[in-house]
């Protein structure tokens, strides 16, 4: 499927069945070995789920400056993905653009761990 064509019907169980929570990034590292300019992130996500590393495609638009202490929306009900020497535990979610990924992120500030309904 291309990247820009709709993905298909799914009811809305299946949309919630995603666990998307609001984190602040406490933490960057660089990410030598990724394949894609890429940082290694630490998100955390409140006091019940906590603090989860994970790999995110993002070098192209950002630094570690712009990164920690900046919201975002994670992912958090994936299994662990090893990449490389690095093991995420949750998926930081962007949109791709031509000129890298821009991050998915809130509006106004919310309290971590917070989930997208």
């Amino acid at each position: 499927m291309a990247a820009d064509a709709p993905a298909p019907e799914i009811d809305v169980a299946t949309f919630f069945a995603a666990d998307l929570r609001v984190g602040t990034i406490t933490r960057v590292a660089a990410f030598p070995e990724a394949h894609r300019p890429a940082w290694k992130v630490w998100v955390d996500l409140g006091p019940t789920l906590g603090v989860r590393p994970s790999s995110a495609r993002i070098a192209d638009l950002y630094d570690e400056a712009d990164l920690v202490g900046r919201q975002v929306v994670a992912l958090v009900n994936v299994p662990p993905r090893r990449i490389g020497p690095f093991l995420s535990t949750c998926l930081v979610t962007g949109f791709d653009t031509p000129d890298g990924v821009v991050l998915t992120t809130v509006e106004r500030p919310v309290a971590n761990g917070t989930r997208l309904y």
